[in-house]
Parts: C-alpha cells; sequence; structure tokens
C-alpha cells in the first residue's frame, strides 16, 4: 500500500516538474491554422492523439486477423 502512495507521489511530483519546466507559450502553425498553447499542453495532445491511433490501429489489425481466421475455416 505504501508502494503505491510513494510512487503515485513521485509520479505526480514529476508530472508538475515537467509542466513548470514547459510552461513557455509557443505557436504551432499547420497549413492556414495557427494556435498558441504551452509546450507541456502540445506534447501531453501529441501523446495522446499518438495512443489513440495506436489503440485503434490494434482493434483494426485484430479484428483483420478475426476475420481471416474466420474464413480460413
Amino acid at each position: 500500500m505504501h508502494t503505491k502512495l510513494i510512487v503515485s507521489l513521485v509520479l505526480g511530483g514529476l508530472a508538475v516538474l515537467f509542466i513548470v519546466q514547459n510552461a513557455a507559450v509557443i505557436d504551432i502553425r499547420f497549413l492556414f491554422w495557427t494556435m498558441s498553447m504551452s509546450r507541456a499542453l502540445f506534447m501531453f495532445f501529441m501523446l495522446a492523439t499518438g495512443l489513440l491511433v495506436g489503440w485503434l490501429l490494434h482493434g483494426y489489425y485484430s479484428y483483420r486477423k478475426e476475420q481471416r481466421k474466420k474464413t480460413a475455416i
């Protein structure tokens, strides 16, 4: 029980340290859009986008694999 609390506090502290060190505002330009946001928030959105795309692709490839097994029988 205490180990989980300590690990959670350390990870939370590292997350706060990361946010404080990356609080600078950056401009993001894509085609004709321009957006300003903190670097930490941008990195979080990129991480979340990558996780979502990976999760969706894994589900798609698992579905295709199951379909191939059904047609091979």
